[in-house]
């Protein structure tokens, strides 16, 4: 089921994460390129565990995270849950 934006952020564990275009979307910020490529490897672990993939892109000592449901065509609890699990790494 997709969820509407209020709901999204009474569910979501942070005011980092933003609501636009049917996606929840947070910016990481890095001391250097390496330790942000080693968040994004992190990441690609636990969303091929989980199967549920994100938009990634990298910039210098910065990657952005795009997450949604393709299928539904917006954010669902499991991009909910996989926001939540993120803020723990």
């Amino acid at each position: 089921m997709v969820l509407n934006e209020d709901l999204i952020k009474d569910l979501i564990k942070s005011d980092n994460w933003k609501y636009k275009k049917k996606s929840i979307i947070r910016n990481f910020k890095f001391n250097s390129y390496m330790d942000g490529i080693k968040f994004v490897n992190e990441i690609a672990e636990l969303a091929e565990n989980k199967n549920h993939h994100p938009d990634i892109q990298i910039g210098w000592c910065n990657v952005e995270l795009s997450i949604t449901s393709h299928d539904l065509g917006g954010v669902t609890n499991q991009c909910v849950e996989f926001a939540n699990e993120i803020e723990l790494i």
